[in-house]
């Protein structure tokens, strides 16, 4: 029996080429193994082999993604491969949207069996599982020893064609399919026992998980709008001309603060969009329209709020994990009640 034939795809930090100042490397092909490949091929005890390996930065990967997914295609058509596998990403936000539209270019064009692997708030998990088989990992590398054997397992399973079992089972992040199964309980039984496991405290496994929502109870009002500091955050990546902090076009991996003191407007000279989710050409022309520097200075001469903070925090909404999103805040969010601020408007795209 031949060997399952395999081509990987990494990204430029699993590859070894670097991190996020070599993110900007161009897709490029080598025979055999790179960086956790050498794990795959080791739980595949003979079965199957990577043949290649495909790795490309994750900065050209999104801010590129036709031609990125034009060149990957045809590096991949060489192989002739029976299977393509893409990461584990597990948290890496521009990594994981980079291996789900790459699974799902080859799924659609080479009409061969794709699979991933990624953190479930990874916002490649959220934008194609439902397309597309994705192993569950840990929130990073460190879960690389368990995250190896159950995507090498899965990998194997898809390439022979073996039947799929439930998410539960087979450890795949659930994508919202429903099938009709017989067991041998009735479902009334079954939902009785569940409830009656649940009021005496003791463990039970739904069989329809309700998706979960963060529950943010809001602060009470401010009292005297008049006398308060407010400060202005923004989803919208408006940055100083030139994004001096190299904030990404999507899947940040960081946020930018800025001094807005001196300005009464954002005009073109001074400021532009890093965001790559929407045209960016109105935001550009004037980038009040998204981080409102005018209006509130206007307010603040017109006594309406107490003052309009010095600076203003700003990432890039497009893409950004919920992981990276929360631990923003949490650092910001310090800054800002140490210096004072009474109230933030939050603006978006």
């Amino acid at each position: 029996m031949n060997k399952i034939r395999i081509v990987h795809y990494i990204n430029q930090f699993f590859a070894g080429i670097g991190g996020e100042e070599k993110a900007d490397v161009r897709a490029e092909s080598r025979e055999g193994v790179v960086g956790p490949g050498a794990a795959l091929n080791a739980q595949f005890k003979g079965e199957a082999e990577i043949v290649a390996t495909i790795i490309c930065g994750d900065s050209y990967f999104n801010e590129n993604v036709e031609e990125a997914k034009t060149e990957i295609l045809e590096m991949i058509k060489k192989y002739n491969p029976d299977l393509f596998i893409a990461g584990p990403a597990f948290n890496a936000g521009r990594y994981g949207v980079a291996c789900g539209t790459i699974c799902k270019e080859v799924k659609d064009t080479l009409n061969i069996p794709v699979v991933t692997a990624m953190y479930i708030e990874n916002p490649g998990a959220d934008m194609y599982k439902k397309e597309l088989y994705i192993v569950e990992t840990g929130n990073s590398a460190a879960g690389m020893k368990t995250a190896a054997p159950a995507l090498a397992k899965f990998a194997l399973k898809l390439a022979k064609g073996e039947e799929i079992g439930a998410p539960s089972v087979e450890g795949y992040i659930p994508r919202g399919i429903r099938k009709n199964i017989f067991r041998e309980e009735r479902g009334s039984k079954r939902a009785v026992d569940m409830l009656i496991n649940k009021l005496k405290g003791e463990e039970f496994v739904t069989e329809y998980a309700m998706p979960y929502f963060d529950n943010v109870a809001p602060n009470s009002a401010i009292k005297d709008i008049s006398k308060a500091k407010v400060a202005l955050v923004t989803s919208g990546g408006i940055v100083p001309k030139g994004n001096p902090d190299h904030i990404e076009s999507s899947s940040a991996s960081k946020y930018g603060k800025y001094d807005i003191a001196g300005y009464n407007d954002l005009t073109v000279e001074t400021h532009e969009t890093a965001h790559g989710g929407y045209d960016p050409v109105y935001a550009n022309d004037d980038s009040d329209r998204v981080l409102p520097v005018d209006v509130l200075r206007d307010l603040e001469k017109e006594g309406v709020i107490g003052e309009l903070h010095r600076y203003f925090y700003t990432t890039t909404g497009n893409g950004t994990s919920v992981g990276n999103s929360k631990g923003f805040a949490a650092k910001f969010a310090k800054e800002l009640v140490t210096d004072g601020v009474d109230a933030v408007i939050l603006t978006s795209t």
